[in-house]
């Protein structure tokens, strides 16, 4: 068993593609239209483009907008993404206008940042020691 996609919710699916890729520098896996204005959105690491997916998804059902609000305001990351230089890439992401809710931060065995995705998330980067 390995895990094959995760997600995360968005408030809008075109912004989010944008920052996901032109910014963090994913690349789009799948973008197919499912009617209306909602698409099955998938990016994936350049470097492994077979690897896990994941999935830009509209923050439509009601439970979401609670549950993503109460995620910011707590400061907690809706996903985590390893680096290999959390400086670095603090550093190249900050020259981009990117807002960060938490520098980077040594802790233990790992360092990680926290940044604002635009689009109601705020995600970790990590880098293991």
């Amino acid at each position: 068993m390995r895990i094959n996609l995760t997600s995360v919710f968005v408030d809008d699916q075109e912004k989010a593609l944008r920052f996901y890729t032109d910014v963090l520098g994913f690349a789009k896996k799948h973008d197919v239209p499912l009617g209306g204005e909602d698409r099955w959105l998938t990016v994936v690491s350049p470097e492994d483009p077979d690897g896990t997916e994941l999935l830009l998804e509209p923050n439509k059902h009601p439970a979401v907008k609670p549950y993503t609000t109460a995620l910011v305001e707590d400061g907690i990351p809706a996903a985590a993404f390893a680096v290999d230089d959390v400086r670095a890439e603090f550093d190249r992401l900050s020259d981009l206008g990117v807002r960060f809710t938490q520098e980077p931060t040594e802790m233990g065995p790992v360092t990680t940042a926290v940044l604002d995705d635009t689009c109601g998330n705020l995600i970790q980067i990590m880098q293991s020691a």
